[in-house]
């Protein structure tokens, strides 16, 4: 895999192409390209549209002597678009503008005759036209192909690139009427660093695409008949309630031990029950033997300890008392208040088999506060003279009211406020130290509690670093998460085979955006990384990424981080939209495999929008807010496709959430 989406500007027009289709047919549109990049791609969507295809040209206005840097742009009609910013820093004179600007134009001329061949431009007046470029860096000359093509009276501008940053983009947004941005990298560095293959088109190749394209004849305007609905209907697995058939699962996952299942939602009933009772059945008869969640370390293991009997807590209701933290109804709800019940039941009817039972672990690192408690608490148990040390380490956070960890990340970044990494860093150390130490002298038991331990010391680091650097750069922090997430699971999994004395097999819960493959999606392009590509990489052949995804429904989810728990609509997925592609097979649900020779994944290899909605819902800025391009044929080992799904019933349901419908009996496992 890489970072770079198209193949080819032939590919990138292939891809616009599906988030265009909804103006397919349509007699009233034509497909203009800005020659000569941007024309293989308009001829591949015009080709998929069954429309007509023509240029329009717009030169670049170079500076003198530095003609790579554009000052502006000339169009057809003789309109002129300058970057007053470069034109006025370098005090680029009007003459000098002029000059350039006449010779641009009759270079604009020559062109424009070499192309058309005779052929008259068409009459865009009230018409739909689709201006196409290979992509966008500053946007002066797509800003100007607008503001001429505004002259010719047409009834809508849509401007549509392969890829380009998102301020430009935004920007367009004021003068077109629509604009369709397939990725928007960032940082953006280049048109080209989007493409394997950017060999500069020439003159004879945009005269050969516009002559095939006037031999073209028109289709006729019918979205069942797009070839990727064909093939992914007839490619679905069956699945009920969002399970697939034990054949179908087992034979999925294999021999993997790492078996990660994502949400694309952190509030949908359906993908909680789907992912618990997959669970089960990897539990019960591939012998998984932990389930690690995208929740804090010290709250999942008092979970872990109820379920393995070895805590006080009487129920599972309160084992899941530990989750506080916002969002509580991500882990504190009626599916996996069910699940835990069960996963307690089944590890007591194991009786003393151990082998056969099955733990529950956080992968997170938000605990900060709560992991420096549970380091100091296990060792006023085993050493209350280290206990002594940590104690003294950690209060350099006392300095930080509240106990919030944002707080402490603002204070040390800004410097308003000391940094404690020395001191964690020197008390995972102490730690480690003496860790053979407390195992040789106690045994057994308290080899479990140096781990928890040792583990909550880790997210203790990683907490601290993580909410220092949350305020330098999104990328950054991203990053050191899911980092932190993928070296806990590898340490659970080495932890667990000593204990298991073999391979341990861990099911993950996380979101889409976690478990899918960074690689695979326009995020690459920012550096981003994410569980599922560290453990691809570092796992190879020994894992499998399964994303869910959904049309429309409702879900629980927040206006805004910190808010109360709301039962939301979910908005019918964008046009354009893998989620659309599946609903427009017509069935409520289903399973995709992506194997090396599946149909399926030609079918949804290239970039599409896929939508990702966490503990916060905006629905009023759905496509900003919630959607971004991915590969997910590359993203995932299988998706599963459940057309409507409805909210995830939180333990505490607020006057917000209760003003929703309805909600369904209480779970068993209380």
């Amino acid at each position: 895999m890489s970072d770079r989406l198209f193949q080819d500007r032939r590919d990138a027009g292939r891809v616009l192409a599906s988030l265009l289709r909804r103006y397919r047919g349509m007699p009233d549109v034509v497909v203009v390209g800005l020659p000569r990049g941007g024309v293989p791609v308009a001829y591949e969507i015009a080709m998929a549209l069954g429309v007509p295809l023509d240029v329009f040209l717009v030169r670049k206005l170079g500076l003198p002597g530095r003609e790579e840097l554009a000052m502006g742009a000339i169009a057809g009609g003789g309109v002129i678009v300058l970057n007053e910013d470069v034109v006025r820093a370098l005090g680029v004179s009007p003459q000098t503008v002029q000059q350039v600007a006449e010779r641009e134009g009759r270079e604009l001329l020559r062109r424009e005759r070499v192309y058309r061949e005779g052929r008259p431009p068409p009459d865009l007046m009230g018409r739909t036209v689709v201006v196409v470029d290979d992509g966008l860096a500053t946007g002066a000359s797509m800003r100007a192909a607008v503001e001429a093509l505004r002259r010719r009276r047409p009834a809508e501008i849509v401007v549509a690139v392969p890829a380009a940053p998102e301020s430009t983009c935004r920007e367009l947004g004021v003068l077109a009427d629509e604009v369709i941005c397939a990725t928007t990298p960032s940082p953006f560095v280049a048109v080209g660093m989007s493409y394997w293959d950017f060999t500069q088109t020439t003159d004879e190749e945009v005269q050969e695409l516009l002559r095939a394209a006037s031999r073209s004849r028109p289709v006729e305007a019918d979205p069942q008949d797009l070839p990727e609905v064909t093939v992914v209907r007839a490619q679905a697995l069956p699945t009920e309630e969002g399970v697939p058939r034990d054949e179908d699962l087992f034979d999925l996952v294999g021999e993997a031990r790492l078996v990660l299942i994502g949400e694309s939602s952190h509030g949908s009933h359906e993908f909680y029950r789907a992912r618990a009772r997959m669970t089960r059945r990897l539990i019960e008869e591939r012998g998984f033997c932990a389930v690690a969640v995208e929740a804090d370390w010290p709250d999942a293991y008092r979970v872990s300890r109820y379920v393995l009997g070895r805590d006080d807590d009487a129920t599972a209701e309160e084992a899941l008392r530990g989750f506080e933290r916002f969002p509580t109804w991500m882990w504190r709800n009626a599916e996996v208040l069910d699940f835990v019940g069960w996963l307690r039941g089944h590890n007591d009817r194991a009786g003393e088999e151990e082998r056969a039972k099955a733990g529950f672990y956080g992968l997170d690192l938000y605990s900060l506060y709560r992991s420096i408690h549970e380091v100091v608490a296990i060792l006023e148990r085993v050493d209350p003279e280290a206990a002594a040390r940590a104690r003294e380490r950690y209060a350099c956070f006392d300095h930080h009211a509240g106990g919030d960890g944002q707080a402490y990340g603002f204070a040390a970044a800004f410097g308003a406020g000391e940094s404690c990494q020395g001191q964690v860093v020197e008390q995972l150390a102490d730690l480690q130290r003496h860790a053979l130490e407390y195992i040789r002298r106690d045994g057994t038991l308290v080899e479990e509690e140096v781990f928890h331990a040792e583990r909550n010391a880790r997210t203790v680091k990683a907490a601290e670093e993580y909410y220092r650097t949350m305020f330098s750069g999104r990328v950054s922090s991203w990053n050191l998460r899911d980092r932190h997430m993928a070296d806990t699971l590898d340490a659970l999994a080495d932890h667990l085979t000593r204990g298991y004395g073999r391979p341990a097999k861990i099911v993950v819960w996380a979101h889409n955006s976690h478990v899918g493959d960074a690689r695979a999606t326009e995020a690459a392009a920012r550096g981003e990384l994410t569980i599922g590509q560290l453990v691809r990489e570092r796992h190879p052949g020994d894992s499998r990424l399964i994303g869910f995804t959904t049309y429309t429904g409702t879900v629980t989810a927040a206006d805004d981080w910190g808010a109360p728990a709301e039962r939301k609509r979910v908005r019918p997925a964008l046009a354009g939209s893998v989620e659309e592609l599946l609903h427009e097979t017509g069935k409520k649900e289903f399973m995709l495999l992506f194997g090396s020779a599946s149909p399926a994944a030609e079918a949804l290899r290239p970039p599409r929008l896929e939508r990702a909605i966490g503990v916060v819902y905006r629905p009023r800025t759905e496509r900003r807010s919630h959607y971004f391009h991915a590969r997910v044929a590359d993203r995932y080992d299988a998706l599963i496709h459940i057309d409507e799904t409805r909210a995830v019933e939180p333990l505490e349901r607020t006057a917000g959430w209760e003003r929703g419908e309805v909600p369904e009996t209480y779970p068993a496992g209380v």
